[in-house]
């Protein structure tokens, strides 16, 4: 019997949209990408193929590839202080877990924000998404994956429980690849007047991922929820399709113990009941193993690639020229 997945490929190579690996080339999409667009239409292949065939057509028209490549460093470090970030850490999948404090988005932030065109606000975003689809997630693929064997416990605060990392007494020898964050919304010290203002920009992100970078996300924890919050989802959750309205959990005054469920305190940040020294404001805190496969301390700056177990720039980046006084 033919699998979704050998269905799905052998649709997108009669089109021309995938074409098998050879004795000398890769595949033009590995199975990890091709099974979220499986995974969003509910491993239907037809269904699959029309939401991949248009974001390839989505791609080529706004020249992606190209825009990822090309993006200007300093934009790019700025434009992450608008959307969520990478703390540098994983959680017991082995998933990156990123941070988005609302709060951090000042009057003066927000300011700044209208300014930008929203074309250009716009190719921000599909930047940021090439830099967590093309770098983070890889990038986490190739790192140890923490053990998965461990004695969680099921009770969780209310009113939404998070789900619990699955033992396994028999992990394979080649763990799947990483396709999804774990992301840590924080709504605290924010106004009702502060989330409509913020709509359009939140909405563009939502909708640019649920269409073009499908299940991608594995769980979103919304901590300091205030008492208006199921008013902001009555406008929000029309974004999202069903599969990732039910991704998200909503935590109790005290998310540690929930969070603490899905990653262990080393990869916590502080403020939300763990042991990392990280703030939305900071960049990555990566650990050892991270350390060692980046061969830095610190992420590159600008748009980066994962690519062959190395991290590299994409195709076609030219590194930024800088005028010296006096030269």
């Amino acid at each position: 019997m033919t699998s979704p997945l050998d269905e799905l490929k052998r649709s997108l190579e009669h089109e021309h949209l995938y074409k098998p690996p050879s004795d000398s080339t890769p595949a033009s999409h590995d199975d990890a990408t091709l099974l979220r667009f499986l995974r969003a239409r509910k491993f239907d292949p037809i269904k699959a193929h029309k939401q991949f065939a248009a974001t390839e057509a989505w791609r080529s028209k706004n020249n992606v590839l190209q825009l990822y490549a090309t993006f200007d460093q300093d934009e790019f470090e700025s434009a992450k202080r608008f959307y969520p970030r990478w703390t540098g850490r994983r959680d017991k999948h082995g998933i990156p877990v990123f941070v988005f404090r609302l709060a951090s988005l000042t009057a003066p932030l927000q300011k700044e924000l209208n300014a930008i065109p929203e074309e250009r606000r716009y190719q921000r975003i599909v930047a940021l998404w090439e830099f967590m689809s093309r770098f983070t997630l890889p990038f986490c693929s190739a790192l140890p994956r923490p053990s998965l064997s461990l004695d969680v416990s099921t009770t969780s605060p209310s009113p939404s429980p998070l789900p619990s990392p699955s033992p396994s007494s028999s992990p394979p020898p080649l763990p799947p690849p990483i396709t999804a964050t774990t992301s840590i919304i924080d709504l605290g010290g924010i106004s009702l007047g502060t989330m409509w203002s913020l709509r359009r920009h939140l909405q563009q992100a939502s909708e640019l991922a649920t269409a073009h970078y499908p299940e991608t996300l594995h769980t979103i924890a919304v901590v300091n929820a205030p008492a208006f919050f199921p008013t902001v989802w009555n406008w929000i959750k029309v974004w999202f399709d069903e599969g990732t309205r039910n991704k998200v959990h909503v935590l109790g005054a005290d998310p540690g113990p929930a969070l603490l469920q899905l990653m262990d305190a080393d990869s916590l940040p502080q403020v939300y009941g763990g042991a990392l020294p990280f703030t939305f404001e900071d960049e990555p805190v990566v650990d050892i193993p991270a350390r060692e496969l980046l061969g830095s301390n610190k992420i590159p700056r600008g748009p980066v690639v994962f690519l062959e177990g190395k991290v590299t720039r994409p195709e076609g980046y030219t590194e930024p020229q800088y005028i010296q006084n006096g030269t």
